[in-house]
């Protein structure tokens, strides 16, 4: 599956200096909406995630191909060219393809990219029109701007990891990648932001981004909580802070999550469970006695739960307005009608496969007028070197060679 069709940053040129995961989720949605990404790796090895593997993607035959899933999952609709940025002559050709690019995106550890003449303070003399995008773990100023990071360390340092598990369990860090993720969306956001204000005024800016600073940013009512009573909020497992029951709950068979969120939809839930008695107690008769008595409530509406089946509460509850789902390993997630019928599951054609189709997590942005487009599959390393190096910058492939010779890309 492929789609030239334009999208709203169609004519964006973005020269991507990311890698891992915070950046290229940033720079991958950029690519969606239309922009021209140019992915710049190191020769030789390229981003550290073509071997986070296995898995790797599937070839015809059903035998690994060459591409990492982890790679593959955030680098769509971007054009790959290698290039040596501690080489000389490889920072002159970036800043060249820098003279041709409107955002500049990268997730260098602090003060790595000044030591190549690569830095903001250099490129905004140069280039004021520049939108420049830092993403780092602890962003360029403070006391830790120096360090360098990664997920988990920030879920552990952004305090998610202590509302996160058990209650008498070990704090636990969210499945995915969370840190980096919410990361890149800020800087998305950022970035449209700034590009907007390049588009009045022709000025660029540098955007600086911290892992740790989005981290603290999306503990949203939880660090709210904090806040407003001083107190580190407990873990609690799979219950809400704030509303109860909001959880898992036990059938007879299996589990599902149940979310009652205000009292009226709590009545609807003791005439579907045939407790009307419930009402009647004060402890379960009000969102804040319920969640004042939270064990009391959680051990009287597990017994009711584990009377019937899954499918009879979902049924049930469902015709009742009452929100309530089935519990899904990616399986379940992936074949749902409903992610089907949103297209949440792409195909693209890639070399590596031999022909068989890669199977790829669709974008969740969906625009009337200028919706997102497919156009490229994640890339070869330095599969498009000669390609943009002779577009961009006009090199034939006999210098091409000779820079690959040298070792510049």
């Amino acid at each position: 599956m492929t789609d030239s069709s334009p999208g709203p940053l169609d004519g964006l040129v973005v020269f991507d200096l990311t890698r891992i995961l915070a950046g290229p989720s940033c720079t991958q949605i950029l690519g969606d909406l239309g922009a021209e990404v140019i992915k710049v790796e190191r020769p030789g090895a390229g981003d550290d995630t073509r071997n986070f593997a296995p898995p790797y993607l599937s070839g015809v035959d059903g035998s690994d191909s060459s591409e990492s899933a982890y790679f593959v999952g955030a680098n769509r609709n971007k054009r790959s060219i290698t290039l040596n940025l501690s080489d000389p002559e490889g920072q002159a050709i970036a800043r060249r393809l820098i003279t041709r690019s409107d955002v500049l995106v990268e997730n260098f550890k602090t003060g790595t990219l000044s030591r190549y003449g690569l830095g903001y303070d250099v490129l905004h003399e140069e280039f004021p029109g520049l939108v420049y995008c830092s993403i780092t773990g602890f962003g360029h100023t403070g006391p830790y701007a120096d360090r360098p990071a990664y997920d988990a360390l920030i879920q552990a340092m952004g305090g998610v990891m202590s509302l996160t598990g058990e209650p008498a369990g070990e704090p636990m860090k969210v499945g995915v990648s969370i840190a980096d993720l919410m990361s890149g969306m800020y800087a998305t956001v950022a970035i449209l932001a700034a590009i907007r204000h390049q588009q009045r005024t022709g000025e660029g800016q540098h955007l600086d981004i911290s892992m740790l600073d989005a981290h603290v940013a999306w503990l949203a009512n939880q660090g709210m909580n904090h806040l407003a009573t001083g107190k580190n909020p407990p873990r609690l497992g799979n219950q809400h802070p704030n509303i109860v029951p909001y959880q898992v709950m036990p059938s007879a068979n299996g589990y599902f999550v149940l979310s009652v969120g205000n009292d009226p939809t709590f009545e609807r839930f003791c005439e579907v469970a045939s407790t009307p008695e419930l009402l009647e107690d004060p402890r379960f008769a009000t969102t804040v006695e319920r969640v004042r008595n939270r064990d009391v409530v959680t051990e009287r509406l597990n017994a009711v739960t584990r009377g019937q089946t899954t499918d009879w509460w979902i049924e049930r509850l469902e015709a009742a307005k009452i929100g309530c789902g089935r519990i899904n390993g990616l399986a379940e997630v992936f074949s749902d009608p409903q992610v089907v019928a949103r297209e949440m599951v792409v195909e693209m054609d890639h070399p590596a496969t031999g022909g068989r189709p890669a199977k790829l997590i669709g974008s969740p942005l969906r625009l009337s007028e200028t919706p997102v487009s497919y156009r490229r599959p994640p890339p070869l390393l330095g599969e498009h070197t000669e390609e943009v190096l002779g577009e961009m910058l006009g090199m034939g492939l006999e210098e091409v060679a000779r820079l690959r010779e040298a070792g510049v890309v």
